[in-house]
């Protein structure tokens, strides 16, 4: 009789099959083992990947999500046609983020309306976004994973920002222009506002997502 399979085995396999980030709650959910025992078996795959020779991988936690990403010097060896796509419904929310961050999600409800915490939610998977709870609402910056796909030369999200804006000034746009420019929904400059109301904060009270 075979050996069973290491529960890190499996958890990668998962993780790789799934092709986007997951929760410890969601794994443990899939394994049907203990918060400690998934926990202790994504430090130790995380150390092993490390310790591979040559490995084009790496495991990485980004807002206690956990994905399999390309190593960030092999990101330019890579062709366009390979690169994942971020869907274009996301693309307004992430530039509103880079260019406010930290940025209040209810300033982003205020501006794109409730489907910002879908958005939010969606980005996060990706592990573009960090969403920390901030009060009633939520801080929002960008990871290291947004830098290097959007090709900013700094990580640390102040400079993202700033590079962010720089890019913006260059074209001789506004965030609510750049966000409008990006949207595949037809919204208008004149749709996205700028401070975040109180029935925005009201929304985000009564959220009891994660």
């Amino acid at each position: 009789m075979s050996d069973p399979v290491e529960l890190s085995t499996i958890i990668e396999a998962i993780l790789f099959s799934a092709g986007r980030s997951m929760t410890v709650e969601e794994l443990m959910e899939q394994t049907g083992k203990t918060r400690s025992e998934v926990t202790g078996s994504l430090n130790n795959l995380q150390s092993t990947i490390k310790r591979r020779r040559d490995s084009a991988l790496q495991l990485t936690e980004v807002s206690g999500r956990w994905i399999f990403e390309v190593r960030p010097t092999l990101s330019t060896y890579l062709p366009e046609s390979v690169r994942p796509d971020v869907p274009a419904r996301l693309l307004p929310a992430a530039a509103l983020i880079a260019y406010h961050q930290p940025m209040k999600q209810a300033q982003l409800v205020d501006m794109i309306g409730a489907k910002a915490y879908d958005r939010v939610r969606e980005l996060a998977n990706l592990g573009f976004i960090d969403r920390r709870r901030d009060g009633l609402t939520r801080r929002l910056t960008t990871t290291r994973r947004f830098a290097e796909y959007f090709g900013c030369p700094d990580v640390e999200y102040r400079k993202v920002r700033e590079w962010f804006r720089a890019e913006a000034s260059k074209a001789g746009l506004t965030s609510a222009q750049l966000a409008a420019s990006l949207s595949d929904e037809q919204m208008t400059i004149e749709e996205f506002t700028e401070a975040p109301s109180e029935e925005a904060m009201a929304m985000e009270a009564s959220q009891t997502e994660e």
